[in-house]
């Protein structure tokens, strides 16, 4: 009979090499490493339900740390339709502003952190950070 400490290592050396010929984004690497950890865990606690939840969390617990530090977060957003806007309150240098785009009221900051922007002046929106609206003024885009 095998015991379930090899299970656990064969498992996790099986799911280990599947992620070299099905990429699944570290998935099945995760899910490997934690079942070698738990063969290891196996040596001291015998019972199998609690070696299967502690799989489950461990597996668990590294995928999302794997998202955390593998996956690029995107901050600025690229924004591909209506690119134009109106300010509604001043954009002070270095500060931020209301502006009209699309109908609804952004948060928005300049481009060129030294230059301000007055009220009811015409804007660009180049791209959205987080909801915060990077804008230029109109004039300076249409020279």
């Amino acid at each position: 009979m095998v015991n379930a400490t090899v299970l656990w290592l064969i498992a996790g050396v099986i799911l280990c090499f599947m992620e070299f010929i099905f990429p699944t984004a570290f998935v099945e690497f995760t899910l490997g490493l934690s079942a070698i950890f738990v063969a290891i865990i196996s040596l001291v606690i015998p019972q199998l339900s609690v070696q299967i939840v502690l799989w489950l969390l461990l597996s668990v617990l590294l995928v999302a740390a794997s998202r955390r530090f593998l996956v690029p977060r995107r901050r600025s957003h690229l924004l591909l339709d209506d690119t134009r806007g109106e300010t509604l309150t001043a954009i002070a240098p270095g500060r931020t502003g209301r502006v009209l785009y699309e109908g609804n009221s952004w948060q928005a900051r300049c481009e060129d952190e030294e230059m301000d922007i007055p009220p009811q002046q015409p804007i660009y929106v180049l791209r959205r950070e987080g909801n915060t609206l990077i804008v230029m003024p109109e004039n300076l885009l249409r020279s």
